[in-house]
């Protein structure tokens, strides 16, 4: 037996990240006294600056930028009551095809191996029990999404860990209803032309492929303001123009797919810890 807490660690590319897919989770176990620990591998750079103004254009300042986003993921931690936050503070890459992908330091470009092993550090500090982070694809294709499962999964071969591992998905069912919500909320939404529909059909997983869905209702409250936190990205987080009632009502369920286990818990399961507690 031993005094350490169970700890989850989600490792996520950018500020806000860990309030979207995640925060519901990382509320709930803090409450219930687990060890929540984040990672953020980047810096969030080349998110909008003051006003809105877009990456690339006259007055974008990433390094301000990624101070101001700093700033704002503290505040997340403190309303999720994350125990302890980890920043990487690679550049961040942009969205696939930008010209900052092929920038010097950014975290698209740094060798898997590099990153991997400050991560396999971090784990091999904090020996979480349970570790969050993308799929292969990044859930949507975003480079640094995509990079930091990479790094997540060559550090866990780099230590002798055996922690229960989780990829964020997102049932097919409820990839549709978001479509359907998101005209709701904007009547002059164009419709997507069909090769972008197809992509969008193609991201999560069908309803009966998720091996894990966890019931955070009851902390939907402070994931939206976490998520709230990140004020300088409002205009790119159309969630919260749902407004609280409704955004527990769709983002209440956190999905997940349980990809590496040495407990045995049956699967579907209600809770990343089964078998551990």
């Amino acid at each position: 037996m031993t005094d350490r807490p169970l700890t989850l660690m989600a490792v996520h590319a950018h500020p806000d990240d860990e309030a979207t897919g995640t925060g519901g989770v990382l509320a709930q176990y803090a409450a219930e006294g687990i060890r929540t620990v984040l990672v953020t591998c980047t810096d969030g750079g080349c998110g909008d600056g003051p006003g809105g103004v877009k990456p690339g254009d006259p007055g974008h300042d990433p390094a301000a930028v990624a101070l101001m986003r700093r700033q704002e993921l503290k505040e997340s931690c403190e309303v999720l009551k994350i125990s302890d936050l980890e920043m990487l503070d690679y550049a961040d890459s942009g969205m696939m095809g930008w010209p900052s992908n092929d920038a010097p330091g950014s975290f698209w470009q740094t060798p898997v191996e590099e990153g991997a092993a400050r991560l396999a550090e971090l784990m091999r500090h904090y020996r979480p029990d349970v570790v969050v982070t993308y799929d292969e694809n990044g859930f949507y294709g975003h480079p640094d999404h995509i990079q930091a499962h990479r790094i997540t999964m060559a550090a866990l071969e780099m230590t002798a860990l055996t922690p229960k591992v989780y990829w964020t998905t997102m049932p097919r069912s409820m990839m549709q209803r978001f479509g359907e919500i998101m005209r709701e909320f904007n009547e002059d939404m164009p419709e997507p032309d069909p090769a972008e529909a197809a992509e969008m059909a193609e991201i999560g997983l069908p309803d009966d492929e998720i091996t894990t869905w966890v019931d955070t209702v009851a902390f939907s409250g402070q994931k939206f303001d976490a998520l709230a936190a990140h004020a300088s990205q409002g205009e790119n987080i159309f969630f919260l123009k749902m407004g609280k009632e409704r955004f527990g009502e769709l983002m209440g369920m956190e999905t997940f797919v349980r990809v590496q286990d040495a407990t045995g818990a049956a699967v579907p399961e209600n809770d990343l810890f089964s078998g551990l507690r």
